[in-house]
């Protein structure tokens, strides 16, 4: 839409040029009717400024217009989307708080210390070693540590294989013979691997 409005604002520009070259030959004609082609040429071209000046102007004038309405159609558009996130998350609230709740329990059935669990969360998250270690003000080697102590703990394989634990049924449908019956604790089957 933008090169159609650019394109108006040309066309614009370029008629109130020739209309103001209209204008002053005829304005000329009127006042002189003597006139030369001569006298007609030098009086264009001391009007050129303003003739420039005042095609500057209009393409100024469109163009801010245009950047106008594009800012105004952002604001909506920031604002809908503003909206559609708040009822996500006003709607998701009981979900992601259930799924925090049904995490602890789970961390609690697999007897995780206090640490293994801030461990395995920041590890879900996407953080790296290095960087779990950063937050906890720790060194890398006690949060490999930690992280083999709860994958060992948990029966998984790995980090790969914890996301897989909490979030395999909430990002698509799973085969309801590899998943087992609802209620029971799914058990991987995966074979150990080093920490990731």
């Amino acid at each position: 839409m933008s090169g159609w409005v650019d394109r108006r604002a040309r066309l614009w520009a370029a008629a109130a040029a020739i209309g103001g070259i209209v204008l002053l030959v005829v304005t000329k004609l009127v006042e002189d009717p003597d006139s030369t082609f001569d006298d007609i040429l030098l009086e264009l071209v001391e009007s050129l400024p303003v003739i420039i000046t005042s095609v500057g102007l209009a393409i100024l004038f469109q163009v801010t217009q245009r950047q106008h309405e594009e800012q105004m159609a952002l604001i909506r558009d920031l604002d809908v989307a503003r909206v559609q996130g708040q009822r996500w998350r006003s709607e998701a609230r009981l979900l992601i708080d259930g799924l925090g709740k049904a995490m602890d329990e789970q961390f609690t059935r697999w007897n995780l210390t206090q640490a293994e669990r801030d461990v395995a969360l920041l590890l879900m998250k996407g953080l790296s070693v290095k960087e779990v270690a950063t937050v906890r003000a720790t060194n890398e080697r006690t949060v490999r540590s930690q992280a083999r102590t709860l994958y060992s703990k948990a029966g998984l394989s790995g980090r790969a294989a914890l996301s897989a634990f909490f979030l395999e049924d909430l990002l698509a449908p799973a085969d309801a013979t590899v998943r087992g019956a609802p209620g029971e604790p799914r058990t991987p089957e995966r074979p150990r691997s080093t920490i990731q």
